[in-house]
């Protein structure tokens, strides 16, 4: 019977993610950098974290379905120990009932002939070698038994500790990011309230994986409001499509292009207006922070600012609008103007 260490259970190592971030120097070792700059680390260290995580949770998963397995293989080897013991049992009731136990000199006494000695003899040293073999596999399965079980219970720990240590990584970088996040609106709104905004701060970005013209304004795509609905905020429909994404979020152009308006104030709060090639311009709205400058070229997918919950909102969105002219009124339904450049959404 096959023992479960010839199907050892792999864990990969993904605590060396842990050693990364937790070697990463605190807010208050490093030189003051912008809350801005500060929530968009924490943001990509967040995402991270989560990644880690949630890869830790699906190897407990597959750890504990080969658990399973290895639990099976260990019955076996206890109903194989079982079975020994049996025949241990059986040889040495036979020995006793066929006289195992009588001395050699008694032997030879009773022996009709020299031949029915010798096969005696024979006898009984087979079944003393069939005791002696019975004894040490039942040693040995018992020895490879309790190895196996050490091991699995050994390797279920580690598992355990390290998905400990995961999800303690994840809530401490996730407190700091929600943290930063109050500052960073805070500073967002006392520039509405000023009606000046800070200028742009700009992020590093990892590099863009974008290898299309077109992208979602927001990587993680969740719709609230659409465009035409109705509500009590709007003088009349809603003249865009909502994002619902938290604070913070890094807000990416949605196609290349030129920034025409960086605004602060007013019903959309600090927003961008960019205009693309093909006389089209899309507009990102309530805002916590931008990351450029009017005038400034982007390109697909470049981060241009943070969402937030500025001007005329009720919670943490990006207002995406897409219109004919860089005015408000113009707008059309940005779904179906990014389905028809390839970017279906939702």
């Amino acid at each position: 019977m096959g023992s479960s260490r010839r199907h050892p259970l792999l864990v990969p190592v993904l605590l060396c993610a842990i050693a990364v971030l937790a070697a990463r120097p605190g807010d208050d070792d490093q030189p003051a950098v912008g809350i801005s700059a500060q929530v968009a680390r924490l943001y990509q260290d967040a995402a991270l974290a989560t990644q880690r995580y949630e890869a830790g949770r699906r190897e407990a998963d597959a750890q504990r379905a080969r658990a399973q397995r290895v639990e099976a293989q260990l019955d076996g080897e206890r109903q194989e120990i079982s079975r020994l013991h049996e025949d241990l049992g059986r040889i040495a009731r036979a020995q006793y009932r066929s006289g195992g136990g009588v001395p050699m000199a008694a032997r030879i006494i009773l022996a009709d002939s020299p031949e029915d000695l010798m096969r005696d003899q024979h006898v009984f040293s087979q079944a003393d070698l069939a005791v002696e073999n019975a004894i040490g596999r039942s040693h040995r399965a018992e020895v490879r038994l309790a190895a196996d079980e050490a091991s699995a219970a050994s390797q279920w720990r580690a598992l355990e500790k390290r998905n400990a240590e995961l999800a303690d990584l994840k809530q401490g970088i996730q407190r700091k990011l929600d943290e930063a996040r109050g500052q960073l609106q805070g500073q967002a709104d006392a520039s509405v309230a000023s009606g000046s905004c800070r200028g742009a701060v700009r992020l590093d970005q990892p590099p863009t994986r974008v290898t299309t013209p077109w992208v979602t304004p927001v990587e993680t795509v969740e719709l609230s409001a659409g465009f035409g609905s109705g509500g009590s905020r709007w003088a009349n429909r809603h003249t865009g499509q909502d994002f619902a994404v938290p604070i913070g979020t890094p807000v990416r152009a949605a196609g290349a292009g030129r920034v025409v308006r960086v605004s602060c104030g007013g019903a959309f709060g600090i927003a961008i207006v960019i205009e693309h090639p093909g006389g089209y311009y899309t507009q990102y709205a309530h805002l916590a922070a931008v990351a450029v400058d009017q005038g400034d070229r982007v390109t697909t997918g470049q981060w241009i600012g943070q969402s937030g919950t500025t001007g005329n909102s009720t919670g943490p969105h990006l207002h995406f609008e897409v219109r004919v002219t860089p005015e408000l009124g113009s707008a059309v339904d940005p779904l179906p103007w990014l389905a028809q450049r390839g970017v279906p959404v939702g």
